[in-house]
Protein backbone atom coordinates (compact mmCIF):
# COMPACT_ATOMS: atom_id res chain seq x y z
CA UNK A 1 0.00 0.00 0.00
CA UNK A 2 1.40 3.64 -1.41
CA UNK A 3 0.56 6.01 1.66
CA UNK A 4 0.86 8.25 -1.00
CA UNK A 5 -2.86 7.18 -2.29
CA UNK A 6 -4.07 8.09 1.37
CA UNK A 7 -5.33 11.16 2.70
CA UNK A 8 -4.68 9.98 7.12
CA UNK A 9 -2.16 6.81 7.50
CA UNK A 10 0.19 5.40 10.03
CA UNK A 11 3.26 4.49 10.21
CA UNK A 12 4.99 1.80 12.20
CA UNK A 13 8.44 1.70 12.27
CA UNK A 14 9.67 -1.96 12.00
CA UNK A 15 13.24 -1.49 13.06
CA UNK A 16 11.55 0.47 16.26
CA UNK A 17 9.59 -2.56 17.11
CA UNK A 18 11.80 -4.96 16.48
CA UNK A 19 14.43 -2.80 18.60
CA UNK A 20 11.65 -3.31 21.42
CA UNK A 21 11.58 -6.82 21.19
CA UNK A 22 14.85 -7.71 21.72
CA UNK A 23 15.49 -5.65 24.49
CA UNK A 24 12.96 -7.46 26.40
CA UNK A 25 13.78 -11.02 25.32
CA UNK A 26 17.62 -9.75 26.57
CA UNK A 27 15.76 -8.53 29.71
CA UNK A 28 13.99 -11.71 30.55
CA UNK A 29 16.48 -14.38 29.19
CA UNK A 30 16.27 -17.51 27.04
CA UNK A 31 14.66 -19.70 29.53
CA UNK A 32 11.49 -17.32 29.87
CA UNK A 33 9.23 -17.13 27.06
CA UNK A 34 7.73 -13.58 25.52
CA UNK A 35 4.25 -13.40 25.12
CA UNK A 36 3.56 -9.60 23.19
CA UNK A 37 0.14 -8.74 23.71
CA UNK A 38 -1.74 -7.70 19.88
CA UNK A 39 -4.91 -6.72 21.74
CA UNK A 40 -7.08 -3.67 20.49
CA UNK A 41 -5.52 -4.06 16.84
CA UNK A 42 -2.17 -4.24 18.61
CA UNK A 43 -2.94 -1.33 20.60
CA UNK A 44 -3.95 0.42 17.05
CA UNK A 45 -0.86 -0.30 15.49
CA UNK A 46 -2.05 -3.08 13.04
CA UNK A 47 -2.71 -6.68 14.10
CA UNK A 48 -1.33 -8.39 11.55
CA UNK A 49 1.41 -6.30 10.65
CA UNK A 50 2.88 -6.09 14.33
CA UNK A 51 2.06 -9.45 14.92
CA UNK A 52 4.65 -11.11 12.07
CA UNK A 53 7.48 -8.38 12.86
CA UNK A 54 7.01 -8.92 16.58
CA UNK A 55 7.45 -13.28 15.87
CA UNK A 56 9.85 -12.69 13.46
CA UNK A 57 12.13 -10.42 16.02
CA UNK A 58 12.16 -13.59 18.48
CA UNK A 59 8.78 -13.22 20.26
CA UNK A 60 7.52 -16.69 21.25
CA UNK A 61 3.83 -16.14 21.24
CA UNK A 62 0.96 -13.60 20.98
CA UNK A 63 -1.84 -12.55 23.49
CA UNK A 64 -5.19 -11.17 22.00
CA UNK A 65 -8.35 -10.02 23.43
CA UNK A 66 -11.31 -11.97 21.14
CA UNK A 67 -11.57 -15.33 18.98
CA UNK A 68 -12.19 -12.88 15.93
CA UNK A 69 -8.66 -11.18 16.52
CA UNK A 70 -7.41 -14.98 16.86
CA UNK A 71 -8.79 -16.07 13.71
CA UNK A 72 -7.70 -13.12 11.80
CA UNK A 73 -4.01 -13.73 12.57
CA UNK A 74 -4.94 -17.82 11.64
CA UNK A 75 -6.64 -16.48 8.23
CA UNK A 76 -3.21 -14.47 7.68
CA UNK A 77 -1.03 -17.31 7.85
CA UNK A 78 0.41 -17.10 11.68
CA UNK A 79 0.54 -20.15 13.10
CA UNK A 80 2.39 -19.10 16.39
CA UNK A 81 1.00 -20.07 19.62
CA UNK A 82 -1.69 -17.53 20.30
CA UNK A 83 -3.49 -17.40 23.67
CA UNK A 84 -7.27 -15.66 23.51
CA UNK A 85 -6.67 -13.49 26.83
CA UNK A 86 -10.65 -12.26 26.72
CA UNK A 87 -13.84 -14.00 26.90
CA UNK A 88 -15.39 -16.77 24.66
CA UNK A 89 -18.64 -17.00 23.93
CA UNK A 90 -19.73 -21.08 24.41
CA UNK A 91 -21.21 -21.29 20.78
CA UNK A 92 -17.41 -20.11 19.50
CA UNK A 93 -15.29 -22.57 21.59
CA UNK A 94 -15.24 -25.19 18.71
CA UNK A 95 -13.77 -22.61 16.21
CA UNK A 96 -11.23 -22.20 19.31
CA UNK A 97 -10.37 -26.12 19.00
CA UNK A 98 -10.14 -26.10 15.42
CA UNK A 99 -8.06 -23.26 15.54
CA UNK A 100 -5.77 -24.79 18.00
CA UNK A 101 -6.00 -21.47 20.22
CA UNK A 102 -4.74 -21.25 23.52
CA UNK A 103 -7.89 -20.03 25.90
CA UNK A 104 -8.37 -18.30 29.73
CA UNK A 105 -10.47 -20.30 31.48
CA UNK A 106 -12.39 -19.61 34.92
CA UNK A 107 -15.72 -20.86 35.32
CA UNK A 108 -17.14 -23.91 35.23
CA UNK A 109 -19.26 -23.48 31.64
CA UNK A 110 -16.71 -22.98 29.49
CA UNK A 111 -15.10 -26.28 30.93
CA UNK A 112 -17.94 -28.15 30.57
CA UNK A 113 -18.61 -27.23 27.26
CA UNK A 114 -14.83 -27.35 25.88
CA UNK A 115 -14.86 -30.71 27.66
CA UNK A 116 -18.30 -31.42 25.34
CA UNK A 117 -15.92 -30.62 22.13
CA UNK A 118 -13.14 -32.37 22.80
CA UNK A 119 -15.37 -35.30 23.70
CA UNK A 120 -17.20 -35.94 20.77
CA UNK A 121 -14.64 -34.80 18.02
CA UNK A 122 -11.73 -36.59 20.16
CA UNK A 123 -9.31 -33.81 20.23
CA UNK A 124 -7.46 -31.68 22.87
CA UNK A 125 -7.31 -27.77 23.64
CA UNK A 126 -4.54 -26.10 25.74
CA UNK A 127 -6.33 -23.13 28.80
CA UNK A 128 -4.68 -21.47 31.09
CA UNK A 129 -6.13 -20.64 34.52
CA UNK A 130 -6.61 -16.81 35.11
CA UNK A 131 -6.74 -16.19 39.39
CA UNK A 132 -8.27 -13.22 40.55
CA UNK A 133 -5.39 -11.97 43.38
CA UNK A 134 -6.77 -8.53 43.79
CA UNK A 135 -7.70 -6.90 40.82
CA UNK A 136 -11.85 -7.92 40.80
CA UNK A 137 -12.09 -9.26 37.57
CA UNK A 138 -11.48 -11.99 35.37
CA UNK A 139 -10.78 -15.14 37.69
CA UNK A 140 -10.74 -17.85 40.06
CA UNK A 141 -10.84 -17.42 43.63
CA UNK A 142 -7.53 -18.40 45.14
CA UNK A 143 -9.31 -21.07 47.64
CA UNK A 144 -11.22 -22.32 44.71
CA UNK A 145 -7.97 -23.37 42.70
CA UNK A 146 -7.70 -26.82 43.54
CA UNK A 147 -11.22 -27.78 43.45
CA UNK A 148 -11.38 -26.29 40.24
CA UNK A 149 -8.86 -27.98 38.91
CA UNK A 150 -10.02 -31.28 39.95
CA UNK A 151 -13.33 -30.62 37.67
CA UNK A 152 -11.27 -29.87 34.77
CA UNK A 153 -9.29 -33.45 35.25
CA UNK A 154 -12.68 -34.94 34.63
CA UNK A 155 -12.35 -33.71 30.75
CA UNK A 156 -9.37 -35.52 29.49
CA UNK A 157 -9.38 -33.37 26.50
CA UNK A 158 -8.61 -30.33 28.18
CA UNK A 159 -5.09 -29.86 29.20
CA UNK A 160 -4.10 -26.80 31.80
CA UNK A 161 -1.07 -25.58 30.10
CA UNK A 162 -0.63 -22.45 31.83
CA UNK A 163 -1.50 -20.17 34.96
CA UNK A 164 -1.63 -16.72 35.26
CA UNK A 165 -2.82 -13.19 37.21
CA UNK A 166 -2.98 -10.16 36.40
CA UNK A 167 -1.73 -6.90 38.89
CA UNK A 168 -4.11 -4.41 39.75
CA UNK A 169 -1.71 -1.66 40.78
CA UNK A 170 2.06 -2.20 39.46
CA UNK A 171 1.91 0.87 36.86
CA UNK A 172 0.54 3.83 38.17
CA UNK A 173 2.53 4.26 42.17
CA UNK A 174 5.95 3.50 43.04
CA UNK A 175 4.63 1.47 46.09
CA UNK A 176 4.64 -1.49 45.01
CA UNK A 177 3.28 -3.30 48.39
CA UNK A 178 -0.03 -4.28 46.84
CA UNK A 179 1.41 -6.16 43.25
CA UNK A 180 3.66 -7.63 46.33
CA UNK A 181 1.08 -9.12 47.74
CA UNK A 182 -0.93 -10.40 44.51
CA UNK A 183 2.03 -11.98 43.78
CA UNK A 184 2.39 -13.32 47.19
CA UNK A 185 -1.36 -15.28 46.89
CA UNK A 186 0.11 -15.98 43.44
CA UNK A 187 2.90 -17.94 44.80
CA UNK A 188 0.80 -19.51 47.48
CA UNK A 189 -1.56 -20.80 45.16
CA UNK A 190 1.04 -22.62 43.03
CA UNK A 191 2.60 -24.11 46.14
CA UNK A 192 -0.82 -25.59 47.31
CA UNK A 193 -0.83 -26.84 43.87
CA UNK A 194 2.45 -28.60 43.81
CA UNK A 195 1.72 -29.59 47.11
CA UNK A 196 -1.24 -31.77 45.50
CA UNK A 197 0.84 -32.67 42.74
CA UNK A 198 -0.25 -30.59 40.10
CA UNK A 199 2.91 -28.49 38.37
CA UNK A 200 1.02 -26.57 35.50
CA UNK A 201 4.38 -25.61 33.56
CA UNK A 202 3.54 -21.61 31.81
CA UNK A 203 3.55 -19.75 35.02
CA UNK A 204 2.57 -16.33 34.23
CA UNK A 205 2.01 -12.94 36.03
CA UNK A 206 4.20 -9.76 34.51
CA UNK A 207 2.64 -7.10 31.79
CA UNK A 208 5.02 -4.58 30.69
CA UNK A 209 6.17 -2.92 34.49
CA UNK A 210 6.39 -5.90 36.09
CA UNK A 211 8.84 -7.20 33.20
CA UNK A 212 10.76 -4.40 33.73
CA UNK A 213 10.77 -3.78 37.08
CA UNK A 214 10.53 -7.34 39.29
CA UNK A 215 12.56 -10.42 37.81
CA UNK A 216 11.11 -12.04 40.39
CA UNK A 217 7.10 -12.09 38.43
CA UNK A 218 8.49 -13.74 35.25
CA UNK A 219 8.38 -16.88 36.23
CA UNK A 220 8.12 -19.29 32.86
CA UNK A 221 6.33 -16.54 30.65
CA UNK A 222 6.04 -12.40 30.57
CA UNK A 223 2.86 -10.83 29.20
CA UNK A 224 4.65 -7.65 27.07
CA UNK A 225 1.99 -5.03 25.82
CA UNK A 226 2.39 -1.03 26.05
CA UNK A 227 5.95 -0.89 25.58
CA UNK A 228 6.12 -3.07 22.67
CA UNK A 229 4.87 -0.51 21.12
CA UNK A 230 7.51 2.12 22.91
CA UNK A 231 5.40 3.93 25.33
CA UNK A 232 6.08 3.56 28.97
CA UNK A 233 2.95 2.06 31.32
CA UNK A 234 3.04 5.38 33.54
CA UNK A 235 5.25 7.83 33.90
CA UNK A 236 5.77 6.46 37.81
CA UNK A 237 6.97 3.12 35.80
CA UNK A 238 9.97 5.16 33.73
CA UNK A 239 10.96 7.27 36.99
CA UNK A 240 11.56 3.91 38.70
CA UNK A 241 13.06 2.16 35.95
CA UNK A 242 15.62 5.11 35.40
CA UNK A 243 16.46 5.09 38.92
CA UNK A 244 17.57 1.51 38.94
CA UNK A 245 20.86 0.34 37.50
CA UNK A 246 22.12 -3.19 37.36
CA UNK A 247 20.15 -5.19 34.57
CA UNK A 248 17.91 -1.96 33.22
CA UNK A 249 21.32 0.14 32.73
CA UNK A 250 21.14 -0.16 28.95
CA UNK A 251 17.49 -0.36 28.38
CA UNK A 252 15.44 1.42 26.27
CA UNK A 253 12.30 1.88 24.19
CA UNK A 254 11.24 3.24 20.76
CA UNK A 255 8.46 5.04 19.45
CA UNK A 256 6.83 2.46 16.91
CA UNK A 257 3.70 4.47 15.68
CA UNK A 258 3.89 7.78 13.60
CA UNK A 259 0.52 9.28 12.55
CA UNK A 260 0.11 11.50 9.50
CA UNK A 261 -1.88 13.05 7.32
CA UNK A 262 -2.19 15.96 4.69
CA UNK A 263 -3.70 19.71 4.06
CA UNK A 264 -7.00 19.28 2.46
CA UNK A 265 -7.28 23.36 2.25
CA UNK A 266 -5.43 26.83 3.17
CA UNK A 267 -7.29 29.63 3.69
CA UNK A 268 -6.95 33.46 5.20
CA UNK A 269 -9.58 34.12 7.69
CA UNK A 270 -10.25 37.54 9.24
CA UNK A 271 -9.60 38.44 13.12
CA UNK A 272 -12.75 38.15 14.77
CA UNK A 273 -13.92 35.18 12.50
CA UNK A 274 -15.32 31.80 14.32
CA UNK A 275 -14.50 28.57 13.22
CA UNK A 276 -16.05 25.59 13.72
CA UNK A 277 -19.51 24.36 15.13
CA UNK A 278 -21.06 26.18 18.03
CA UNK A 279 -18.30 29.23 17.15
CA UNK A 280 -16.46 27.86 20.33
CA UNK A 281 -13.55 30.00 18.97
CA UNK A 282 -12.56 33.25 17.12
CA UNK A 283 -9.04 34.28 15.80
CA UNK A 284 -7.73 37.03 17.45
CA UNK A 285 -5.95 38.13 14.28
CA UNK A 286 -6.05 37.75 10.83
CA UNK A 287 -5.09 34.20 10.47
CA UNK A 288 -3.87 31.64 7.88
CA UNK A 289 -6.19 28.20 8.56
CA UNK A 290 -5.55 24.65 7.24
CA UNK A 291 -8.21 22.01 6.75
CA UNK A 292 -6.84 18.32 7.66
CA UNK A 293 -8.79 15.64 6.45
CA UNK A 294 -9.47 14.02 10.12
CA UNK A 295 -11.38 14.05 13.04
CA UNK A 296 -13.05 12.17 15.70
CA UNK A 297 -14.47 9.08 13.79
CA UNK A 298 -10.66 8.88 13.01
CA UNK A 299 -9.98 8.81 16.12
CA UNK A 300 -8.31 12.24 16.60
CA UNK A 301 -10.35 12.84 20.56
CA UNK A 302 -13.35 15.72 20.43
CA UNK A 303 -11.76 17.13 23.48
CA UNK A 304 -8.70 17.98 21.57
CA UNK A 305 -10.81 21.03 20.56
CA UNK A 306 -8.52 23.85 21.08
CA UNK A 307 -5.78 22.15 22.98
CA UNK A 308 -4.62 19.98 20.03
CA UNK A 309 -2.05 20.65 18.06
CA UNK A 310 -0.22 19.33 14.96
CA UNK A 311 2.88 19.51 13.06
CA UNK A 312 3.17 21.47 9.42
CA UNK A 313 6.42 22.12 8.18
CA UNK A 314 8.58 21.11 11.88
CA UNK A 315 6.11 23.95 13.30
CA UNK A 316 3.11 23.34 16.19
CA UNK A 317 -0.30 24.36 14.82
CA UNK A 318 -2.89 24.71 17.52
CA UNK A 319 -6.47 22.98 16.74
CA UNK A 320 -9.08 25.97 16.10
CA UNK A 321 -12.46 25.34 17.65
CA UNK A 322 -14.11 21.98 17.56
CA UNK A 323 -13.02 18.60 16.46
CA UNK A 324 -15.39 17.89 13.84
CA UNK A 325 -16.57 13.91 12.69
CA UNK A 326 -14.11 13.92 9.50
CA UNK A 327 -12.01 17.33 9.56
CA UNK A 328 -9.80 20.03 11.74
CA UNK A 329 -9.05 22.98 11.38
CA UNK A 330 -5.77 24.39 12.51
CA UNK A 331 -4.05 27.94 12.82
CA UNK A 332 -0.87 27.71 10.24
CA UNK A 333 -0.05 31.40 10.29
CA UNK A 334 3.33 31.29 11.66
CA UNK A 335 4.52 28.53 8.94
CA UNK A 336 5.65 29.23 5.70
CA UNK A 337 4.26 28.41 2.48
CA UNK A 338 1.94 25.80 3.65
CA UNK A 339 0.32 24.21 0.38
CA UNK A 340 -2.62 21.67 -0.24
CA UNK A 341 -1.61 17.81 0.39
CA UNK A 342 1.62 18.93 3.15
CA UNK A 343 2.15 16.34 4.81
CA UNK A 344 0.65 17.14 8.47
CA UNK A 345 2.03 14.62 12.22
CA UNK A 346 -0.16 14.02 14.28
CA UNK A 347 1.41 12.14 16.43
CA UNK A 348 5.03 11.73 16.04
CA UNK A 349 8.32 13.24 14.77
CA UNK A 350 8.94 15.78 12.05
CA UNK A 351 12.20 18.42 12.36
CA UNK A 352 12.50 19.12 15.79
CA UNK A 353 9.22 18.83 17.01
CA UNK A 354 7.44 15.91 18.01
CA UNK A 355 3.65 15.32 19.97
CA UNK A 356 3.90 11.91 21.97
CA UNK A 357 0.60 10.20 22.83
CA UNK A 358 1.57 10.95 26.36
CA UNK A 359 1.18 14.75 25.79
CA UNK A 360 -1.88 14.27 23.74
CA UNK A 361 -2.98 12.18 26.74
CA UNK A 362 -2.16 14.19 29.09
CA UNK A 363 -3.85 17.17 27.31
CA UNK A 364 -7.35 15.50 27.58
CA UNK A 365 -7.32 13.79 30.63
CA UNK A 366 -6.70 9.93 29.88
CA UNK A 367 -3.41 7.42 28.78
CA UNK A 368 -1.04 6.81 25.96
CA UNK A 369 -2.82 3.17 25.97
CA UNK A 370 -6.24 4.55 25.15
CA UNK A 371 -4.96 7.74 22.27
CA UNK A 372 -3.30 5.03 20.16
CA UNK A 373 -5.84 2.47 20.32
CA UNK A 374 -8.36 4.86 19.64
CA UNK A 375 -7.44 5.43 16.03
CA UNK A 376 -9.40 3.74 13.71
CA UNK A 377 -8.65 0.69 12.65
CA UNK A 378 -9.71 1.17 8.69
CA UNK A 379 -6.93 3.76 8.12
CA UNK A 380 -4.10 1.86 6.65
CA UNK A 381 -0.94 0.81 8.60
CA UNK A 382 2.27 1.17 6.71
CA UNK A 383 5.36 -0.39 7.57
CA UNK A 384 8.82 1.44 7.28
Amino acid sequence: MDSASQKTWVEIDQAALTHNVQQFKNLIGSEVKLLVAVKANAYGHGLVGVSKIALAAGADCLGVDSIDEALVLRQAGVDASILIIGYVLRSRLAEAVENDLRLTVYNQETIEELGRITNLGKSEVNIHLKIETGTSRQGVMPEDTLKFIKFIKKYPGVHIEGISTHFANIEDTTDYSYAQKQLKTFQEVVSNLEKAGINIPLKHTANSAATMLFPETHFAMVRVGISLYGFWPSPETRQTVQEKNGRLKDFSLQTVLTWKTVVAQVKNIKAGTAVGYGCTEKVKRDSQIAVLPIGYWDGYDRKLSRVGEVLIKGQRCKVLGRVFMNMIVVDVTNCKEVAVEDEVVLLGKQGLEEITADSLADSIGTINYEFVTRINPLIKRVVI
